[in-house]
């Protein structure tokens, strides 16, 4: 989800570049670039990545036969 959120902020910055939006200085290149880094490296840190182990939930369920167990 962060990454997307990562993604979002790049591609509304592209469109004001591209379309030439006088912005302000709190909507420059560097405010732009450290939001969309800041939101990357969560999502790499793994924050927010998902369903946690434990709470009863893990994710992805299998019923039968698993795939790949042959």
């Amino acid at each position: 989800m962060l990454a997307i959120a990562a993604a979002v902020v790049f591609g509304i910055y592209l469109l004001l570049d591209l379309l030439d939006v006088q912005t302000t200085d709190l909507f420059n290149f560097p405010t732009f670039a450290s939001l969309g880094l800041l939101l990357l490296s969560l999502y790499l840190a793994g924050v927010g990545s998902g369903p946690r182990a434990g709470n009863g939930s893990s994710g992805r369920r299998f019923y039968g036969r698993r795939p790949g167990r042959g």
